[in-house]
C-alpha cells in the first residue's frame, strides 16, 4: 500500500471556491490545475518594497472573474523572484510569496506566483505542488470541497401574468 494513500486525501473538483486569509481575500474562484507546477494568483500593480530590512511585495487582486470591483491591496513576503513558463509557453519573470490556503475545512502554506491573469479565465490557479499530498482531483466535478464558500446569488424578481400586462 502507497503512503500517500495511508492518510486521507481530499477529494476536489476541477473548480473550487477558496480563501487565501492572509491576504485578506475572502473568496475567490479557483481551477485546480494538476498540468501546472506552480500555483498563480492574479495581480497588478506589484511592486517590491523593504519593511525592516525584509523584502516585500505590494500588489492589488480583482478576485472576481471579469469585475474589477472590489480590489484587495494585499502585501506579503517576497520568497523568490522565478523564471514560469506560461500556459502560452512564454518564460514570464514572476514573484513568488507563500500565504495560507484555505480550501474546505482545511488550511496550509502554498506558494503563489504572481502574475496578471486579466485574460484568463481564472483569477487563482492552484498547481501540482500546492495540491500535492492533500487533494485528488475529481475532474467531473465542481465545487465538492467549498459549497459554503459559493456566493449567494441574487433571485430575480418573477412577476405575475397581470404584473407583466401592466
Amino acid at each position: 500500500m502507497s503512503t500517500l494513500l495511508k492518510s486521507p486525501l481530499l477529494i476536489g473538483g476541477w473548480r473550487e471556491w477558496i480563501a487565501l486569509p492572509g491576504l485578506g481575500i475572502e473568496r475567490i474562484k479557483a481551477k485546480l490545475d494538476t498540468g501546472a507546477r506552480t500555483s498563480a494568483l492574479h495581480a497588478y500593480n506589484m511592486q517590491p518594497v523593504s519593511i525592516d530590512g525584509v523584502q516585500h511585495v505590494r500588489f492589488s487582486v480583482h478576485p472576481i472573474q471579469r469585475h474589477r470591483h472590489p480590489a484587495v491591496a494585499c502585501q506579503a513576503p517576497l520568497v523568490d523572484e522565478r523564471v514560469i513558463t506560461s500556459s502560452s509557453g512564454k518564460p514570464e519573470h514572476r514573484y513568488v510569496i507563500e500565504t495560507l490556503l484555505r480550501l474546505g475545512d482545511e488550511e496550509w502554506p502554498i506558494e503563489v506566483s504572481l502574475t496578471n491573469r486579466d485574460e484568463m479565465s481564472f483569477r487563482m490557479l492552484l498547481g501540482r505542488q500546492a495540491l500535492r499530498r492533500r487533494i485528488l482531483v475529481d475532474p467531473g466535478s465542481s465545487y465538492r470541497l467549498s459549497r459554503a464558500l459559493r456566493p449567494f446569488r441574487k433571485k430575480r424578481p418573477t412577476f405575475s401574468s397581470k404584473e407583466k400586462a401592466q
